[in-house]
């Protein structure tokens, strides 16, 4: 490819005469000699720097080839086109746009093997070329979801279901399309959507060989996948799919955030993702429909997640948001968790157990397992809140636990930081106020000292203004 240098002479004329004589001659059977006669005038065109007749000369090759069905003539010319001394980029740009609005019409009328070669011959001329790199991620695009449909047409069983969505995942990540910058920015996050849809078939698929014999992936099933899902995730601008035009891919890229958010537990993301969704104007409109959904699941992997600062700020916020109101039973089950009293666990289940048993969310056994935890580990921290000392018979009654599930999971949140607590075995005692040490107990003493002899203050001044006062009196 040559640098853009002056046009040194205009073939449009020559040009002009030529096309008619060149269709005429590949009408008549002598493609070849149309064509001699094309790159001859295609050489002195480009050496005199003509890019707009290089490039009609050059669309006028290709396009004798593909009217004559030489498909192997069409890949070879586009080959020698784009490798020729000194070509022009406009010209290369030109015959790659060209062949590219012929991909859908050969597939449909030649099958896929002649236009798997045209693929084929389209990213080998594309390839490392950085004018050409959104032609080329578009047709990488079209060659991924070929391998892909080839999975889809396998039986479960078939050994080259993975091998199949491999290959689709790995062509579509070799592309940095956040780096283009010819490309626009919807299309790219469309690109980066489709490589973390691609990553999530995968990793879902290694995950299901976990533990089968023979399987070289078995030990770490889709792991690898789940962190580039995550990578993925991180390329995407949040902002811009604020916009109302871009709400499509907004739903398509938290939907995945949360299936990644779902396969590493991490609830109050899940919760955090389904806000964003809720707070989608077409969403939100939807009262009984999508809107009312999302705003349910906010609720089940809010209450679903670990206590710490963030979770409880968003637990506290969306009880005050009017329209969890109007959901009855999720606002009581938020009310729970945010009151400073115990929720006995049998009492949870008989009132909320016969709906949430009934949801997608609570139907499968690990997170109702989770919800349980989260009832016994808010009990505990309002223990902790009320109690100094307390005998762990006591402590396991009002838990509904065993003494060793009491335990446990009270040592969990001490190892945490959730609260402070220590266990004395021998007497059976749980204590949940830390000793003090001799200088915070000074310090404890200073701070009563200095509040006591400023109200000692405070009073003799009372006194003193109320006996000016009085002496006043007297002598008026």
């Amino acid at each position: 490819m040559a640098d853009v240098k002056k046009q040194e002479k205009d073939y449009t004329k020559e040009v002009d005469e030529l096309l008619p004589e060149a269709k005429t001659l590949a009408q008549a059977g002598k493609l070849q000699d149309a064509l001699d006669k094309l790159l001859a005038l295609e050489k002195q065109a480009r050496n005199a720097s003509d890019a707009a007749s290089t490039t009609r000369l050059a669309k006028e090759v290709v396009e004798l080839c593909y009217a004559a069905r030489n498909y192997t003539l069409l890949n070879s010319s586009i080959n020698t086109l784009s490798k020729r001394h000194g070509q022009l980029k406009v010209v290369i740009q030109g015959i790659v746009e060209q062949a590219m609005g012929w991909l859908e019409e050969i597939r449909k009328r030649e099958g896929d093997a002649k236009w798997l070669e045209l693929i084929e011959t389209l990213r080998t001329v594309t390839d490392g070329k950085i004018f050409l790199e959104t032609p080329r991620a578009r047709v990488t695009l079209l060659l991924s979801h070929y391998h892909e449909s080839l999975a889809k047409s396998q039986t479960p069983a078939a050994s080259q279901l993975k091998e199949s969505l491999q290959t689709a995942s790995d062509l579509l990540s070799d592309l940095q399309v956040e780096t283009y910058s010819s490309m626009e920015r919807r299309e790219k996050t469309e690109f980066i959507l489709e490589q973390m849809r691609l990553m999530i078939a995968l990793a879902r698929q290694k995950d299901t060989e976990i533990g089968e014999v023979g399987k070289k992936d078995s030990i770490g099933g889709g792991e690898a996948e789940w962190v580039k899902v995550r990578v993925g995730g991180r390329k995407v601008n949040e902002s811009f799919l604020t916009d109302k035009a871009n709400e499509d891919l907004k739903l398509r890229y938290y939907d995945m955030m949360i299936q990644y958010d779902l396969q590493q537990s991490a609830y109050l993301d899940a919760a955090k993702h389904y806000y964003k969704v809720w707070e989608t104007p077409s969403i939100k409109e939807e009262v009984n429909g999508r809107g009312r959904e999302a705003l349910e699941h906010i609720v089940y992997y809010i209450v679903l997640a670990p206590h710490d600062n963030e979770q409880s700020d968003m637990l506290h916020r969306l009880f005050n948001d009017p329209a969890l109101v109007k959901l009855e039973l999720h606002y009581a089950l938020v009310k729970c968790f945010t009151t400073p009293e115990l929720m006995r666990w049998p009492g949870i289940q008989a009132i909320y157990g016969p709906h949430l048993r009934k949801t997608s969310v609570f139907s499968d056994d690990k997170l109702w397992e989770d919800l349980h935890t989260r009832v016994i580990e808010h009990n505990i921290r309002i223990v902790a809140q009320y109690y100094t000392r307390i005998t762990l018979p006591r402590l396991t009654a009002l838990l509904d636990l065993t003494s060793q599930q009491a335990e446990e999971t009270l040592c969990r949140l001490v190892v945490s930081g959730t609260v402070w607590a220590r266990i004395d075995r021998p007497t059976g005692i749980v204590n949940f106020r830390n000793s003090k040490s001799a200088e915070d107990v000074m310090n404890d003493w200073s701070s009563d000292m200095q509040r006591l002899l400023g109200l000692v203050e405070k009073t003799w001044m009372g006194v003193n203004a109320a006996q000016a006062a009085q002496s006043r009196a007297v002598k008026a």
